[in-house]
């Protein structure tokens, strides 16, 4: 979870000086983290050892994109600085849904340790008190006996978190610099310009692909915006975000009418540089720049998993759009997600992306 959630759950995170360990919300599966230097001036990175530790009496399977043992590629933490949210600055990414080899094993008793540069991914530039917790949250963050197994549809998102731990940054900038706020980064208003499509690092080929790619996310998006406008929740919805709440569904159609603003009223550049087994990822406080990666190549033009709906789901991971995160991946956890906690479908961008590709239609 990243401080975007921050936001949206109105967590409020108090600094304190030492290191302590949370239990997990399942599993017996704990975490602590611990800072290399409590006290740091601007010329220092900002390192942490994160060590989590099975305390069950069996074998855990962790999904590895949620530990930072292979490096951080997700919102792992939590950062404030004077108790305000600190915006992550890494890489959300589109993946397909886990199988048994994206897991990693924690015999019973067992405990990994990674050590961590979070100055690389979240701004810590500005001189105060920063508050540092661990908190990984996904549908899929166990899986144990059969890793990869689609969960039941009873089942939600579990959690491990440590507790916070205090740091005290002399930074580059003054204490109360604004280098933009939570708020301002979590809805940015619309930035000025026209459409247009650019490409890096992409053949001629790739980028005849992309543009008829960006064709066909238009299409769905359109659909979905028409379908919204209807002001009804019918199977399409409820399937892929749960039971209809007012609320709910304005969040959701308001988040399409931004997908559909990107799409025709922003300058999107697509990089085709990343050789990764993902689909592709987006920088959420860095719009309109989408990478694709190798899975995208090999996607259907539309329908489930598609070039198109992957650009959906991309577009809405920018702040500046609907600052969607991913709490499950695949067409069964999203579905599953909608009937255990409609809050965090509306919030999860492979739901977004499978309902604008309706496939099979409802």
């Amino acid at each position: 979870m990243n401080w975007n959630h921050l936001l949206k759950a109105g967590v409020s995170i108090v600094a304190i000086a030492a290191c302590f360990s949370a239990q997990a919300a399942s599993n017996g599966v704990t975490v602590s983290i611990t800072p290399e230097k409590s006290s740091l001036n601007k010329d220092e990175d900002v390192f942490v050892r994160v060590t989590i530790t099975n305390t069950s009496s069996t074998p855990q399977y962790i999904l590895k994109w949620h530990t930072p043992f292979a490096g951080v590629e997700e919102a792992l933490f939590e950062v404030t600085r004077d108790g305000a949210p600190v915006p992550y600055l890494g890489a959300h990414y589109k993946r397909p849904a886990p199988t048994a080899k994206d897991y990693y094993l924690l015999k019973p008793g067992a405990s990994h340790t990674a050590k961590v540069e979070l100055s690389e991914i979240y701004d810590m530039s500005v001189t105060g008190d920063y508050s540092i917790r661990y908190h990984s949250a996904s549908m899929d963050l166990f899986s144990s006996g059969q890793p990869g197994a689609a969960k039941t549809a009873a089942r939600g998102v579990d959690e491990i978190e440590s507790a916070p731990v205090g740091l005290w940054i002399d930074g580059r900038l003054a204490r109360g610099t604004v280098v933009g706020s939570p708020f301002e980064l979590q809805k940015a208003p619309s930035q000025p310009g026209t459409m247009s499509l650019g490409f890096t690092n992409c053949t001629a080929s790739q980028q005849s692909t992309i543009t008829s790619a960006i064709s066909a996310a238009k299409t769905m998006t359109n659909d979905s915006v028409n379908y919204l406008a209807g002001g009804s929740a019918g199977a399409r919805y409820t399937k892929w975000f749960g039971a209809y709440t007012s609320a709910r569904y304005a969040t959701v159609k308001a988040n399409f009418t931004a997908i559909k603003d990107g799409f025709d009223n922003k300058p999107v550049v697509v990089d085709c540089k990343c050789k990764q087994n993902y689909y592709a990822y987006v920088y959420p406080t860095q719009p309109y720049k989408i990478y694709v990666c190798k899975a995208f190549w090999t996607a259907p033009m539309t329908g489930t998993d598609s070039k198109g709906g992957t650009l959906i789901h991309e577009m809405s991971h920018f702040n500046a759009v609907a600052g969607t995160e991913d709490w499950v991946y695949g067409q069964s956890g999203a579905a599953s997600l909608a009937i255990s906690d409609p809050a965090k479908a509306i919030d999860n961008a492979d739901s977004h992306e499978y309902f604008g590709e309706n496939t099979p239609a409802l």
